[in-house]
């Protein structure tokens, strides 16, 4: 007979813990958090991401605050799941954000229409675009950990690609 647990126990298992998501951005930087048992994603903050150790300095803060099991970063893909200049600059970040935050693990997870699934949504609730700025990148952070959640959920295995350290 299936019942709830049985059938959680046969299929993807998925891990219980906080993770944070990250939005890098070349102005700001959106960061998103999810209960420990990863069902909803919620926004957490906007970084300014201009000056980048200062960013840095704010992300390490956070995953100190919030002890997540793992963050996840957005990684800009082109539509045909390419990379370009920015991808570079989110690889180089997450490099430097891995380096600070060891031994939490940092994930790379495709981030495609991220931003525009935000703005959209946003602009549904009756958020001004002014005002707007300042929350797109926590919300397109939220999407992007939702992603990664379900990608879990589905999978059983932790979403995107892990960053590995080099020091």
């Amino acid at each position: 007979m299936s019942t709830p647990e049985n059938d959680q126990a046969d299929g993807p298992r998925m891990r219980r813990g906080r993770r944070l998501a990250v939005d890098v951005g070349d102005a700001r930087i959106g960061v998103a958090s999810c209960d420990p048992d990863g069902i909803l994603a919620t926004p957490v903050e906007t970084v300014p991401g201009r000056d980048v150790p200062a960013a840095h300095r704010r992300l390490r803060q956070l995953v100190a605050e919030y002890e997540p099991i793992e963050v996840v970063v957005g990684l800009p893909r082109s539509l045909k799941g390419g990379e370009g200049p920015a991808a570079a600059k989110v690889r180089r970040f997450t490099q430097e954000l891995a380096k600070g935050i060891a031994p939490v693990p940092v994930r790379l997870v495709d981030e495609r229409m991220t931003t525009v699934t935000a703005s959209q949504g946003l602009r549904a609730s009756g958020v001004k675009s002014k005002k707007g700025r300042s929350v797109i990148d926590q919300a397109a952070a939220v999407i992007i950990l939702q992603q990664a959640l379900e990608s879990e959920r589905v999978s059983g295995r932790p979403p995107g690609e892990g960053v590995e350290v080099v020091i």
